[in-house]
Protein backbone atom coordinates (compact mmCIF):
# COMPACT_ATOMS: atom_id res chain seq x y z
CA UNK A 1 0.00 0.00 0.00
CA UNK A 2 1.55 3.90 -0.82
CA UNK A 3 2.77 5.86 1.91
CA UNK A 4 -0.30 8.09 3.20
CA UNK A 5 -0.24 11.85 1.71
CA UNK A 6 -0.47 12.99 5.70
CA UNK A 7 0.14 11.41 9.92
CA UNK A 8 -3.63 9.87 10.55
CA UNK A 9 -5.20 10.70 7.22
CA UNK A 10 -6.99 13.74 8.91
CA UNK A 11 -4.79 16.86 8.10
CA UNK A 12 -2.42 17.83 5.26
CA UNK A 13 0.98 19.48 4.73
CA UNK A 14 -0.78 22.37 3.14
CA UNK A 15 -3.40 22.83 5.50
CA UNK A 16 -2.92 26.58 4.88
CA UNK A 17 -4.24 26.42 1.21
CA UNK A 18 -6.46 23.12 2.05
CA UNK A 19 -8.59 25.79 3.74
CA UNK A 20 -8.95 27.92 1.14
CA UNK A 21 -12.53 26.80 -0.50
CA UNK A 22 -13.86 25.82 2.90
CA UNK A 23 -13.68 29.69 4.58
CA UNK A 24 -16.00 31.23 2.25
CA UNK A 25 -19.36 30.56 3.79
CA UNK A 26 -21.90 28.06 2.28
CA UNK A 27 -24.34 25.58 2.88
CA UNK A 28 -21.86 22.85 3.68
CA UNK A 29 -20.80 24.40 6.99
CA UNK A 30 -23.95 23.52 7.98
CA UNK A 31 -23.47 19.76 6.65
CA UNK A 32 -20.07 19.37 8.23
CA UNK A 33 -21.22 20.63 11.80
CA UNK A 34 -24.12 18.06 11.25
CA UNK A 35 -22.81 15.01 9.82
CA UNK A 36 -19.01 15.02 11.34
CA UNK A 37 -19.11 14.88 14.54
CA UNK A 38 -21.04 11.63 14.86
CA UNK A 39 -19.02 10.30 11.12
CA UNK A 40 -15.62 10.99 13.14
CA UNK A 41 -16.06 8.87 15.78
CA UNK A 42 -17.56 6.25 13.30
CA UNK A 43 -14.62 6.39 10.06
CA UNK A 44 -11.03 7.03 10.09
CA UNK A 45 -9.55 8.23 6.81
CA UNK A 46 -6.03 7.20 5.65
CA UNK A 47 -5.06 9.65 2.42
CA UNK A 48 -2.96 8.39 0.07
CA UNK A 49 -1.36 9.45 -3.36
CA UNK A 50 -1.63 13.13 -4.30
CA UNK A 51 -3.39 15.94 -2.83
CA UNK A 52 -6.08 17.29 -4.70
CA UNK A 53 -5.61 20.88 -6.40
CA UNK A 54 -7.30 23.25 -4.06
CA UNK A 55 -8.57 25.99 -7.31
CA UNK A 56 -10.04 25.54 -10.30
CA UNK A 57 -11.92 23.03 -12.24
CA UNK A 58 -11.52 19.52 -12.53
CA UNK A 59 -12.95 16.45 -12.59
CA UNK A 60 -12.57 13.48 -9.89
CA UNK A 61 -13.62 9.65 -11.17
CA UNK A 62 -13.94 7.45 -7.94
CA UNK A 63 -14.70 4.15 -8.05
CA UNK A 64 -18.42 2.70 -6.87
CA UNK A 65 -19.04 0.02 -5.14
CA UNK A 66 -21.05 0.69 -2.07
CA UNK A 67 -24.49 3.15 -1.99
CA UNK A 68 -22.63 5.00 1.02
CA UNK A 69 -20.06 5.82 -1.31
CA UNK A 70 -21.18 9.75 -2.26
CA UNK A 71 -20.82 10.17 1.71
CA UNK A 72 -17.78 8.70 2.04
CA UNK A 73 -16.38 10.53 -1.03
CA UNK A 74 -18.07 13.50 -0.19
CA UNK A 75 -16.36 13.70 3.39
CA UNK A 76 -12.74 12.82 2.07
CA UNK A 77 -13.22 15.63 -0.85
CA UNK A 78 -13.89 18.28 2.01
CA UNK A 79 -11.30 16.87 4.25
CA UNK A 80 -8.91 17.63 1.08
CA UNK A 81 -9.85 20.86 1.05
CA UNK A 82 -12.36 21.31 -1.55
CA UNK A 83 -16.36 21.27 -1.63
CA UNK A 84 -17.72 17.73 -2.94
CA UNK A 85 -20.59 18.22 -5.86
CA UNK A 86 -21.88 15.03 -7.53
CA UNK A 87 -23.86 14.18 -10.53
CA UNK A 88 -26.87 12.55 -8.50
CA UNK A 89 -30.19 10.70 -9.91
CA UNK A 90 -32.73 13.21 -10.35
CA UNK A 91 -35.19 10.77 -8.49
CA UNK A 92 -33.51 11.76 -5.09
CA UNK A 93 -34.08 15.11 -5.58
CA UNK A 94 -37.97 14.40 -4.97
CA UNK A 95 -37.03 12.81 -2.09
CA UNK A 96 -38.48 15.22 1.30
CA UNK A 97 -34.87 16.60 2.98
CA UNK A 98 -32.92 14.81 0.79
CA UNK A 99 -33.62 16.55 -1.99
CA UNK A 100 -33.79 19.92 -0.42
CA UNK A 101 -30.35 18.96 1.16
CA UNK A 102 -29.14 18.05 -2.70
CA UNK A 103 -30.47 21.74 -4.27
CA UNK A 104 -29.23 23.58 -1.86
CA UNK A 105 -25.65 22.11 -1.35
CA UNK A 106 -25.76 22.50 -5.56
CA UNK A 107 -25.91 18.90 -6.47
CA UNK A 108 -26.62 18.18 -10.36
CA UNK A 109 -30.01 16.09 -11.09
CA UNK A 110 -29.44 14.11 -13.94
CA UNK A 111 -32.51 11.93 -15.64
CA UNK A 112 -31.29 8.24 -16.43
CA UNK A 113 -33.85 8.44 -19.91
CA UNK A 114 -35.34 11.01 -22.53
CA UNK A 115 -34.41 14.63 -23.63
CA UNK A 116 -33.52 15.28 -19.98
CA UNK A 117 -30.39 12.82 -19.81
CA UNK A 118 -28.23 15.31 -21.55
CA UNK A 119 -28.72 18.21 -18.91
CA UNK A 120 -26.47 17.06 -16.39
CA UNK A 121 -23.78 17.22 -18.60
CA UNK A 122 -24.62 21.07 -19.24
CA UNK A 123 -25.19 21.74 -15.52
CA UNK A 124 -21.85 19.79 -14.78
CA UNK A 125 -20.31 22.45 -17.25
CA UNK A 126 -21.59 25.06 -15.07
CA UNK A 127 -20.08 24.40 -12.12
CA UNK A 128 -16.80 23.98 -13.92
CA UNK A 129 -16.73 27.67 -15.35
CA UNK A 130 -16.78 28.81 -12.11
CA UNK A 131 -13.75 26.85 -11.12
CA UNK A 132 -15.36 24.27 -8.97
CA UNK A 133 -14.66 20.30 -8.11
CA UNK A 134 -17.27 17.81 -9.99
CA UNK A 135 -17.21 14.25 -8.63
CA UNK A 136 -18.65 11.88 -11.26
CA UNK A 137 -18.87 8.37 -10.71
CA UNK A 138 -17.77 6.57 -14.35
CA UNK A 139 -19.18 3.46 -13.71
CA UNK A 140 -22.83 4.65 -13.22
CA UNK A 141 -24.03 2.77 -10.75
CA UNK A 142 -22.42 -0.43 -8.43
CA UNK A 143 -19.63 -2.09 -9.99
CA UNK A 144 -21.13 -5.64 -11.12
CA UNK A 145 -17.72 -7.12 -10.75
CA UNK A 146 -17.97 -10.32 -7.79
CA UNK A 147 -14.50 -8.82 -6.83
CA UNK A 148 -15.70 -4.96 -6.11
CA UNK A 149 -13.08 -3.82 -9.06
CA UNK A 150 -14.54 -1.40 -11.14
CA UNK A 151 -16.37 -2.64 -13.95
CA UNK A 152 -16.89 -1.33 -17.54
CA UNK A 153 -16.78 2.59 -17.69
CA UNK A 154 -19.53 5.30 -18.91
CA UNK A 155 -18.30 8.28 -21.16
CA UNK A 156 -19.63 11.07 -19.07
CA UNK A 157 -16.44 11.97 -17.10
CA UNK A 158 -14.18 12.08 -20.26
CA UNK A 159 -16.55 13.57 -21.78
CA UNK A 160 -17.03 16.53 -19.65
CA UNK A 161 -12.82 16.99 -19.33
CA UNK A 162 -12.76 17.06 -22.74
CA UNK A 163 -15.30 19.35 -24.05
CA UNK A 164 -14.61 21.99 -21.17
CA UNK A 165 -10.69 20.94 -21.28
CA UNK A 166 -9.85 20.74 -17.78
CA UNK A 167 -8.16 17.70 -15.98
CA UNK A 168 -9.44 14.61 -14.87
CA UNK A 169 -8.42 13.05 -12.14
CA UNK A 170 -8.82 9.54 -10.73
CA UNK A 171 -9.79 8.03 -7.19
CA UNK A 172 -9.86 5.06 -5.39
CA UNK A 173 -11.12 4.00 -1.81
CA UNK A 174 -11.39 0.91 0.08
CA UNK A 175 -12.88 0.11 3.41
CA UNK A 176 -16.54 1.39 2.33
CA UNK A 177 -17.87 -2.17 2.16
CA UNK A 178 -17.06 -2.32 6.30
CA UNK A 179 -19.79 0.79 6.57
CA UNK A 180 -22.21 -0.63 3.90
CA UNK A 181 -21.94 -3.81 1.78
CA UNK A 182 -22.46 -3.93 -1.85
CA UNK A 183 -26.55 -3.70 -2.12
CA UNK A 184 -26.49 -4.01 1.91
CA UNK A 185 -29.20 -2.02 3.73
CA UNK A 186 -27.95 -1.07 6.81
CA UNK A 187 -25.07 0.70 7.94
CA UNK A 188 -22.13 -0.14 10.31
CA UNK A 189 -20.97 2.70 12.04
CA UNK A 190 -19.24 1.20 15.22
CA UNK A 191 -16.36 -0.14 15.76
CA UNK A 192 -15.06 2.82 14.40
CA UNK A 193 -14.01 1.58 10.11
CA UNK A 194 -10.98 2.94 8.07
CA UNK A 195 -11.57 3.93 5.07
CA UNK A 196 -8.26 4.46 2.76
CA UNK A 197 -8.29 7.09 -0.55
CA UNK A 198 -5.96 7.25 -3.21
CA UNK A 199 -5.97 10.57 -5.52
CA UNK A 200 -4.26 9.61 -9.03
CA UNK A 201 -2.29 11.99 -11.18
CA UNK A 202 -4.37 13.44 -13.75
CA UNK A 203 -4.81 11.31 -16.56
CA UNK A 204 -3.37 12.49 -19.76
CA UNK A 205 -5.60 13.14 -21.66
CA UNK A 206 -3.67 15.08 -25.06
CA UNK A 207 -3.84 12.66 -27.32
CA UNK A 208 -7.52 12.68 -27.42
CA UNK A 209 -7.98 16.74 -27.07
CA UNK A 210 -7.65 17.13 -31.00
CA UNK A 211 -10.22 14.40 -32.30
CA UNK A 212 -13.77 14.85 -32.80
CA UNK A 213 -15.73 13.49 -29.67
CA UNK A 214 -17.22 10.40 -31.07
CA UNK A 215 -17.76 7.01 -29.54
CA UNK A 216 -14.55 5.85 -30.43
CA UNK A 217 -12.54 8.41 -28.90
CA UNK A 218 -14.55 8.59 -25.89
CA UNK A 219 -14.92 5.07 -25.39
CA UNK A 220 -11.05 4.73 -25.71
CA UNK A 221 -10.39 7.45 -22.94
CA UNK A 222 -12.95 5.85 -20.78
CA UNK A 223 -10.88 2.97 -20.90
CA UNK A 224 -7.57 4.23 -19.93
CA UNK A 225 -9.85 6.15 -16.98
CA UNK A 226 -11.20 2.85 -15.75
CA UNK A 227 -7.55 0.91 -15.88
CA UNK A 228 -6.57 4.32 -14.04
CA UNK A 229 -8.61 4.09 -11.05
CA UNK A 230 -8.36 -0.09 -10.99
CA UNK A 231 -4.55 0.71 -10.70
CA UNK A 232 -5.02 2.90 -7.80
CA UNK A 233 -7.37 0.40 -6.14
CA UNK A 234 -5.00 -3.13 -6.54
CA UNK A 235 -2.31 -0.05 -5.05
CA UNK A 236 -4.75 0.07 -1.84
CA UNK A 237 -6.01 -3.56 -1.76
CA UNK A 238 -2.06 -4.89 -2.59
CA UNK A 239 -3.20 -6.90 -5.21
CA UNK A 240 -3.34 -7.05 -8.88
CA UNK A 241 -6.94 -5.37 -10.45
CA UNK A 242 -8.29 -7.89 -13.58
CA UNK A 243 -6.63 -7.60 -16.53
CA UNK A 244 -10.31 -6.56 -18.11
CA UNK A 245 -13.16 -4.20 -16.61
CA UNK A 246 -16.69 -6.20 -15.65
CA UNK A 247 -19.11 -5.80 -18.62
CA UNK A 248 -22.12 -6.47 -17.14
CA UNK A 249 -23.51 -6.74 -20.79
CA UNK A 250 -20.92 -9.41 -21.87
CA UNK A 251 -22.60 -11.30 -18.58
CA UNK A 252 -26.38 -10.73 -18.89
CA UNK A 253 -26.99 -8.16 -15.97
CA UNK A 254 -29.20 -5.32 -15.87
CA UNK A 255 -27.27 -2.11 -14.68
CA UNK A 256 -29.57 -0.95 -12.75
CA UNK A 257 -29.36 2.67 -11.05
CA UNK A 258 -27.57 3.62 -14.04
CA UNK A 259 -27.24 7.88 -14.21
CA UNK A 260 -25.51 8.74 -16.91
CA UNK A 261 -23.81 7.32 -20.41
Amino acid sequence: MSRPVTGGGEGTATSKRIRSEKRRPSFFWLLAALVLPLWNLSVKYRFHGKPLPQEGAFVLSPNHYSEIDPLVMGVATWKLGRLPRFLAKASLFKVPVLGWILRTSGQIPVERTGTQSHSALRAAEELVEKGRLVIVYPEGSLTRDPGLWPMRGKTGAVRIALERDIPLIPAAHWGTQAIMPRYGKKISLFPRKTVDVIVGEPLDLSRFRDKPLDQSTLLAATAELMDAIAALLAELRGEPAPAERWDPAVHGQKEIGRIEE
